[in-house]
């Protein structure tokens, strides 16, 4: 979304309805209802699940084999670096146009897009650094965490092959400019150390991705607690990952696993994937990032991909690449399989 575009919907005289809160729907028989609720903790590594950490252990040294086992994330990063792209310039535009419109401000020239740059950002389950280094490389100052301990070296040691990556190491400093380091942890423990280092209130990153992570986790609710306390106020939170539902077995389990061997059988675990309607839910009821009551006109007339949007994202094998399906086709039941999720935590929280 342009400025310009933005500035005529903030200005427009539609009011532009809030999303009720989500509620979660009747289950299927195939697929029931995953417990997102979290126990409330703000630490420690309760979501850890260590049968997933090693069967990705074992993959550790493919990480950066474009034809190897995880070849298929290689094809998708391209696409969701676009997302994370795209949706941080689209809110960019809304937010420049309702502060325009506040200080009665018109005819502004459109400002040179921020994108990630000088963005303090955080890739949460990064493995051997795929997304993390995309994330430098536009800009972020990137820090990469992962739970398996392996993976992290290899992160490492690919970065300082390319001199012109700011790869600051584990624990370096962050700069005004682009960095790029990583750290062998967990998002609860960063949490907890960001809080003993910045104090209550200051722990949050501007962006917060897990992309392929939260179907991987043995605790979702407090994996995605300890996400959100990770973002700050205005901050912008990402996932990437699979519905339960019977379309997503058959791809990612059925054919990618058991036929055509793309990822190795163990890979997934089809009651631990996540429906986009659970993840609402949690961020209206347990997280009320959704259905707040508006502060004043102009937040009313936010529209609610602002807040929060989900897109589904195929494979297509003769391509071979994913692609992004688009926003007007959510009728078509486009994220019955892999799905991107966005939203963004409020300035002021309920």
């Amino acid at each position: 979304m342009s400025r310009r575009a933005a500035a005529s919907l903030v200005a427009g005289p539609s009011r532009i309805r809030l999303a009720a809160p989500c509620r979660l729907p009747r289950p299927a028989a195939c697929s029931s209802t995953r417990h997102l609720s979290s126990t409330g903790g703000g630490g420690g590594s309760s979501s850890r699940d260590p049968a997933s950490e090693a069967h990705f252990s074992k993959l550790s040294s493919t990480w950066w084999s474009p034809s190897g086992e995880l070849g298929l994330l290689h094809a998708m990063n391209p696409v969701r670096v676009r997302w994370v792209l795209d949706k941080l310039r689209a809110v960019d535009a809304w937010d420049a146009a309702v502060r325009d419109v506040r200080e009665g401000r018109k005819g502004r020239e459109e400002p040179e897009e921020q994108g990630l740059r000088g963005r303090e950002t955080l890739d949460v389950g990064c493995g051997g650094g795929l997304l993390t280094e995309s994330l430098a490389r536009l800009g972020a100052r990137a820090h990469g965490i992962d739970a398996t301990a392996s993976n992290i070296p290899i992160a490492l040691h690919h970065a300082s092959q390319d001199p012109s990556l700011p790869l600051v190491g584990a624990s370096g400093p962050a700069t005004d400019g682009a960095s790029l380091s990583y750290e062998h942890t967990t998002a609860e423990d960063l949490l907890l150390r960001r809080r003993a280092e910045c104090g209550a209130g200051n722990e949050g990153y501007d962006v917060v991705c897990a992309m392929e992570v939260i179907e991987h986790v043995a605790g979702p609710g407090d994996f995605l607690r300890s996400l959100a306390q990770l973002v700050r106020p205005g901050g912008h939170l990402f996932l990437s990952t699979i519905a339960r539902t019977p379309l997503s077995y058959f791809l990612t389990i059925l054919v990618a696993e058991d036929v055509l061997g793309l990822v190795s059988k163990g890979t997934h675990t089809h009651s631990q994937y996540i429906n986009p309607t659970e993840l609402d839910a949690f961020f209206t009821h347990e997280i009320p990032w959704l259905g707040q009551k508006p502060r004043d006109e102009l937040d009313a007339r936010t529209p609610h991909k602002m807040r929060s949007e989900t897109r589904g994202v195929a494979y297509i094998p003769w391509r071979g690449a994913w692609e992004l399906s688009p926003d007007w086709a959510k009728e078509w039941k486009t994220e019955q399989g892999n799905y991107f999720y966005y939203i963004r935590r409020p300035l002021e929280d309920a």
